[in-house]
C-alpha cells in the first residue's frame, strides 16, 4: 500500500458541542491518496484531522469510490472521486484565506453530539455565509481514532522528529565547521588589515606633515604677497584723490572768476528759475534710482562672496577626495613592490598618474591664488563704492547750497554722471570675471572626473595584471613540471633497463639530465626555465620572428620524434609525459598564449608568436591515454597532472 499526500496545513475551526459555545481550534487536515493493488487496483481517500498541542486528539475519515458513490448521492455532489480531491483541497484553501476577516465568506465548523470532543464522533462541515442562509457545501463524518491508531500516529510523529533532530544535528556540525573555519581566516585577514593599517597610518602621518609644511609655507609666501598689493593699492588710491582734489580747487578757482559774471547774469535767469527746479527734482529722481543701483550692486557683491565661500569648501571636499585616492595609490604601490618585473609598467602607468594628479593640484592652487585675488579686487571695489557715496552725499550738500548757481551744478552732475558710468563699467567687469571663475571652477570639475576615470582604469588594469601573474606562475609551474617529467623519462630509460638484445629501446622523452649551452665551449647545468627560454628564442628569434636559427641548447633528437621501439617499462611514462587528456598534444590551450589589449606581456615569452601552432613541430606526436589518465578531468593549467 503506497500513500501519497497530498495536503497538510493548520486550518482554524469553529468548534460545536451540544449546549456549548462555539470556540475556535487550531487543526492540522492530512489528506493523503491510497493506492492498494491486492487484489484489485483500488484508491482511497484517507483524511486525517489531529492538533499540534493535544497528541491524543485524532480524528480519520478513509473515503473508497462505493462511499463516495453514497456521498455523491446524499450531499448531491456534482465531481467524480478522482477530482473530489482536488476540489475539496480548494475549498479548504478558501476557508485559510477567509480565517483572519471578521466576517468570513467560507469557513469550518466541527459538529459533536456530545458536549466535548472526547472520543465522539464529529462531522466535518464546509459553510459559505450568505446575508440569507449559511450553505453547507460539504459535510464529512470523521470517527475518532482508537489506541492502536493514537499509538502508532505517535510513534510516525517521534520517527518524525527523530529524523529532524538527526538532520539538525548534522546541519549544527557542519555550520559550525564552516563557522570555524570562517574564524580562522577572518582572524588571519584581521591580523593582515591591521599590518596594513599600521603601515597606512604610518604613511598618512607623514605624507600630512610633509603636506602641514607645504601650505605653512604657501600661506606665508601669499601673505606677504596680499601684504605687497595692499600697499600698491593703497598708493594708487592716495593718488587719484590727491588728482582729484585738484581738479576740484581748479574748478572752484574758475567758479569763482565766473561769479562777478553770474550775479550780472542772474537777474535774468531769475525767470529761468522754475526750469531749474524741475530739472533739480529730475536728477533728483535720477539719483535715488542711483542709489538703489548701488545698493544693488552691493548685494551682488555679497551674494558673489558667499559663492566665493561655497566654492572654496567644494575645493576642500576636491582635495580630500584627492588625497584618498593619493592613499589608495600608495597602498597599490606597496602592494606592487612585491611583485616581479612584468609589474614594472603599470607601475609607471601610476607615476604618470600621480604626475597628472600633482599637475591638477597645483593648477587647482593657482586657481585658488586667482580667487583670492579677486576677493581683493572686490573689497577695493566695496571701498570704493563707499567713498563714491560718500561723494555722492557731499555732492548733494554742494546742490543744496548752490541751487541759485545752475551751471556749477550741471558741470557737477556731468562729473557724478562719468564717476557713476565709470563704477558701472567695474562693476561689469567684476561680473564678467566672476562669471570667467564660475566655468573655470566647472572646468576644473570635469578633469577631476577624468582623473577619478582613470584612476578607476588603473586599478582595473592592475587587477588584470595580477591575474595575467597568477596565469604566468601557473605556466612556470606547468613547465617545471614537464621538465620534471622529462628528466624521470630519461631516469627510466638508463641503459641498466635495455633489452637483452644489445639495443637500449629509447623513450619518445628523453633528454640529457643537465642541458649545457655551448656557444662559449663550456657546459654548465642550467635551471629549468632558463632551458625553456632558450628552447624557445630559436622557435621565435630574439626580435619574435618566426625564425629557427641554430639552437643554443643542444637537445636530443629523441625528444622530438617518438620512437618506434619501446620497452614495457617506458610506455606507461611515454604516454603520461606526452598527454592525459585523451591524445591531445602537449601544452596549454591557446587561449593562455592570445595577447590582450590591455595586459602586460610576460618578459622572456613573446605572447605574439608564442602559440600552439609554432610548438607543434617541436613537441612529442600522439601517444595512447595511459589507463589512470582516462577518467580524470581535463585541467587548463597543468595538462599533464
Amino acid at each position: 500500500m503506497a500513500a501519497e499526500r497530498i495536503f497538510d496545513r493548520a486550518v482554524s475551526v469553529r468548534v460545536r458541542g451540544c449546549g456549548c459555545e462555539e470556540r475556535r481550534l487550531n487543526v492540522r487536515v492530512n489528506i493523503e491518496l491510497l493506492s492498494i493493488s491486492n487484489p484489485v487496483h483500488k484508491k482511497d481517500l484517507a483524511v486525517r484531522l489531529t492538533d499540534d498541542t493535544d497528541p491524543f486528539f485524532l480524528y480519520n475519515l478513509v473515503i473508497s469510490e462505493e462511499d463516495f458513490q453514497s456521498l455523491k448521492s446524499q450531499q448531491g455532489l456534482l465531481v467524480d472521486f478522482s477530482a473530489f480531491p482536488q476540489k475539496f483541497i480548494d475549498l479548504l484553501q478558501q476557508c485559510i484565506q477567509e480565517q483572519n476577516k471578521d466576517i468570513p465568506r467560507f469557513l469550518l465548523q466541527l459538529v459533536s453530539s456530545a458536549p466535548a470532543l472526547d472520543h465522539t464522533p464529529v462531522s466535518l462541515n464546509v459553510v459559505e455565509t450568505n446575508p440569507f442562509k449559511h450553505l453547507t457545501h460539504l459535510s464529512l463524518k470523521f470517527l475518532p481514532g482508537t489506541d492502536t491508531e493514537i499509538k502508532k500516529f505517535l510513534a510516525n510523529c517521534l520517527k518524525c522528529l527523530k529524523e529532524d533532530k538527526r538532520m539538525l544535528e548534522e546541519k549544527l556540525k557542519k555550520t559550525e565547521e564552516d563557522l570555524t573555519r570562517q574564524l580562522s581566516y577572518t582572524q588571519q585577514s584581521l591580523s593582515e588589515k591591521s599590518r596594513e593599517l599600521d603601515k597606512l597610518k604610518n604613511e598618512w602621518t607623514a605624507y600630512t606633515t610633509a603636506l602641514s609644511n607645504k601650505h605653512s609655507q604657501e600661506l606665508t609666501s601669499e601673505k606677504e604677497r596680499a601684504l605687497q598689493a595692499q600697499t600698491q593699492y593703497q598708493q594708487q588710491h592716495e593718488q587719484q584723490k590727491k588728482e582729484l582734489e585738484n581738479l576740484h580747487q581748479k574748478s572752484i578757482q574758475q567758479l569763482q572768476n565766473r561769479l562777478s559774471e553770474l550775479e550780472v547774469i542772474n537777474k535774468d535767469l531769475t525767470e529761468r528759475r522754475y526750469k531749474g527746479d524741475s530739472t533739480v527734482r529730475e536728477l533728483k529722481a535720477k539719483l535715488s534710482g542711483l542709489e538703489d543701483e548701488c545698493q544693488r550692486a552691493k548685494q551682488e557683491v555679497l551674494s558673489l562672496r558667499r559663492e566665493n565661500t561655497t566654492l572654496d569648501a567644494e575645493c576642500h571636499e576636491k582635495e580630500k577626495l584627492i588625497n584618498q585616492l593619493q592613499t589608495r595609490v600608495a597602498v597599490l604601490e606597496q602592494e606592487i613592490k612585491d611583485k616581479d618585473q612584468l609589474v614594472t609598467r603599470t607601475k609607471e602607468v601610476l607615476d604618470a598618474t600621480q604626475e597628472q594628479k600633482v599637475i591638477l593640484e597645483e593648477s587647482t592652487e593657482e586657481k585658488q591664488r586667482h580667487i583670492e585675488k579677486l576677493e581683493t579686487t572686490i573689497k577695493s571695489l566695496s571701498a570704493e563704492l563707499l567713498k563714491a557715496n560718500e561723494i555722492i552725499k557731499k555732492l548733494q550738500g554742494d546742490l543744496k547750497t548752490l541751487m541759485s548757481k545752475l551751471k556749477l551744478k550741471n558741470t557737477v552732475t556731468i562729473q557724478q554722471e562719468k564717476l557713476l558710468a565709470e563704477k558701472e563699467e567695474k562693476l561689469q567687469k567684476e561680473q564678467r570675471e566672476s562669471q570667467e571663475m564660475g566655468q573655470s571652477l566647472r572646468m576644473k570639475e570635469q578633469e577631476v572626473g577624468k582623473l577619478r576615470e582613470q584612476l578607476e582604469s588603473t586599478i582595473q588594469k592592475l587587477e588584470e595584471s595580477k591575474q595575467l601573474l597568477k596565469t604566468n606562475e601557473n605556466v612556470i609551474t606547468w613547465l617545471n613540471r614537464q621538465l620534471s617529467e622529462v628528466q624521470m623519462a630519461k631516469k627510466l630509460d638508463s641503459p641498466a633497463s635495455a633489452p637483452a638484445g644489445g639495443r637500449a629501446a629509447v623513450s619518445p622523452l628523453s633528454m640529457p639530465d643537465r642541458p649545457s649551452f655551448h656557444s662559449s665551449g663550456i657546459s654548465h647545468p642550467i635551471s629549468p626555465l632558463y632551458a625553456f627560454q632558450n628552447f624557445m628564442e630559436p622557435i621565435h628569434g630574439k626580435n619574435g620572428n618566426s625564425q629557427c636559427p641554430v639552437s643554443k641548447v643542444q637537445l636530443n633528437s629523441q625528444l622530438l620524434k617518438p620512437s618506434r621501439c619501446l620497452d614495457a617499462h617506458t610506455v606507461p611514462a611515454a604516454g603520461h609525459a606526452a598527454n592525459k587528456e585523451n591524445g591531445d598534444q602537449l601544452g596549454l590551450e591557446p587561449k593562455y598564449f592570445k595577447k590582450k589589449d590591455d595586459s602586460i606581456p610576460l618578459r622572456g615569452l613573446s605572447q605574439n608568436t608564442l602559440n600552439s601552432e609554432y610548438l607543434k613541430p617541436y613537441l612529442p606526436a600522439k601517444a595512447q591515454p595511459s589507463p589512470k589518465a582516462a577518467g580524470t578531468p581535463a585541467s587548463a593549467y597543468f595538462p599533464g597532472s
